[in-house]
């Protein structure tokens, strides 16, 4: 399955290498508890939120950068 910042962030944290890559870009995507709770929401909406700090570009660069995952 291609990743990408539509998939879900529960999807997103099983995957070692993606959680690795979102770590990097929000440091703290791993080990937050509240990640559980947005489990069922799209990366993209999960950075639509004010207190996630993901600017639009950003957010394009973690886009592909976890598409290129699945390569």
């Amino acid at each position: 399955m291609a990743l990408s910042v539509d998939s879900k962030v529960k999807e997103l944290m099983k995957n070692d290498a993606a959680a690795e890559l979102l770590e990097k870009f929000a440091p703290g995507f791993k080990t937050n508890p509240q990640m559980k709770l947005v489990g069922a929401l799209t990366f993209r909406k999960l950075a639509s939120f004010p207190q996630a700090g993901i600017s639009p570009e950003k957010l394009e660069e973690i886009d592909a950068a976890l598409k290129a995952l699945g390569e």
